[in-house]
């Protein structure tokens, strides 16, 4: 099986030579850093293309994001899927936020060495946002709920992509509940990710969430 930058391209065949170049030199630069502070599990550190990065893709099987969308990436953790993200779309604007100032820390680090220039990270929370973003982007963060009453102030009025602007969410496991906590009052758009990413089997029970704004 595939574990390396190469997956991406099977699933991604049109990535340039220069984003290929970037996401091999993604994996050592975690790696070397994962030893440092604990970014990602250390157990998963070796599943790092399958488990993470092409977890944070599957947000651009959903949409493609114009030149000029302005994202929130909230409780970014690692750099996750912020950092993929930029990479991917090098005409958008990520703002990577985390209560946590040493994993913050690092995400600036590692964002310098890969010579990003659309993604920075900033050691806030939530709550004490006062811009407005495009989209608001979370995995695995809170319950769908909590990152409802986060996210809809943080939402601009203004539209430029083909879909309206919101929260996309990537969740794992039985959400039913979750979901049905937020229903009375947001409509939600479910997809598996198991469809983009089939020969996966990571990706069984893995989703992505849309709430519009």
């Amino acid at each position: 099986m595939t574990t390396g930058p190469e997956i991406l391209s099977k699933y991604f065949p049109d990535l340039t030579d220069l984003q290929k170049e970037q996401f091999a030199k993604l994996g050592p630069i975690y790696r070397e850093w994962n030893d440092k502070v604990n970014l990602i599990s250390r157990k998963d550190i070796d599943k790092l293309y399958v488990h993470h990065i092409l977890h944070s893709l599957a947000i651009v099987k959903y949409i493609k994001f114009k030149k000029g969308t302005e994202v929130l990436d909230l409780g970014t953790g690692g750099g996750i899927p912020g950092i993929p993200l930029a990479i991917m779309f090098p005409e958008v604007r990520f703002l990577l936020i985390d209560g946590r100032s040493k994993k913050i820390g690092v995400v600036n680090e590692i964002i310098q060495e890969m010579g990003l220039n659309n993604v920075a990270g900033y050691h806030k929370r939530a709550e004490e946002m006062d811009m407005q973003f495009d989209f608001v982007l979370a995995r695995g963060v809170a319950r769908l709920e909590k990152l409802v009453n986060w996210t809809l102030p943080l939402l601009s009025d203004h539209h430029i992509n083909a879909l309206p602007n919101g929260l996309i969410a990537l969740k794992g496991g039985d959400l039913k509940t979750e979901i049905k906590e937020v229903t009375k009052q947001h409509q939600v758009e479910t997809q598996s990710l198991f469809k983009y990413f089939g020969d996966e089997p990571f990706f069984n029970e893995k989703f992505l969430l849309y709430i519009q704004g």
